[in-house]
């Protein structure tokens, strides 16, 4: 009889540390995220489920051309890549990206560029045209989704806070076709 309550008990404590163990895993380190709607297309499909690395973003700052989730809203959380980091000035002239006047290639978009036969994928614009600042400001960042002409991004909602980013969208679980890292 004792012997089961030990072992119970020990069970219980066991369970208890793993559930403890995992609600720190998903607040701190890792959270599930499911893409809804369009704008990352073609990288990342609506529907998709990714994992976001909340851990990586909160030891670093981010880098261009990665993929982060952030609250857009109380209701809404929006998943964009990071094209303009603080102090950066932002341009699209001709389908062509320039940070700080520098041309900067966008290799992950050039297959859907090709494709695009009514005009630029991205329109032209400057930074100071959609968020009323020259430079991206200390602790923002300057997001665009993928599907250029079908994403509510930086361009219309502003820059965005650092402290509203969630983390880094890092890898793919669903679908099991594409399972593996987002870049």
């Amino acid at each position: 009889m004792v012997r089961t309550k030990n072992e119970t008990w020990e069970w219980i404590k066991a369970l208890a540390a793993a559930l403890l163990l995992a609600g720190i895993i998903r607040f701190f380190l890792f959270a599930p995220v499911v893409v809804d709607g369009q704008s990352m297309m073609p990288t990342l499909q609506d529907g998709d489920r990714l994992i976001v690395n909340k851990f990586s973003y909160m030891m670093g700052e981010p880098k261009r051309f990665d993929i982060v989730v952030f609250h857009a809203s109380e209701e809404k959380d929006y998943i964009k890549r990071v094209i303009g980091l603080p102090g950066d000035t932002v341009e699209y002239k001709d389908d062509t990206l320039f940070v700080n006047g520098k041309k900067v290639k966008e290799e992950y978009l050039e297959p859907y560029k090709k494709k695009t036969k009514d005009g630029n994928f991205t329109y032209d614009f400057t930074l100071l045209e959609v968020t009323a600042e020259q430079k991206v400001p200390k602790g923002e960042l300057f997001v665009l989704g993928d599907n250029r002409r079908n994403s509510s991004d930086s361009r219309n909602i502003g820059t965005v806070e650092d402290e509203y980013v969630l983390g880094k969208a890092s890898f793919r679980f669903w679908p099991l076709s594409e399972i593996g890292f987002v870049k």
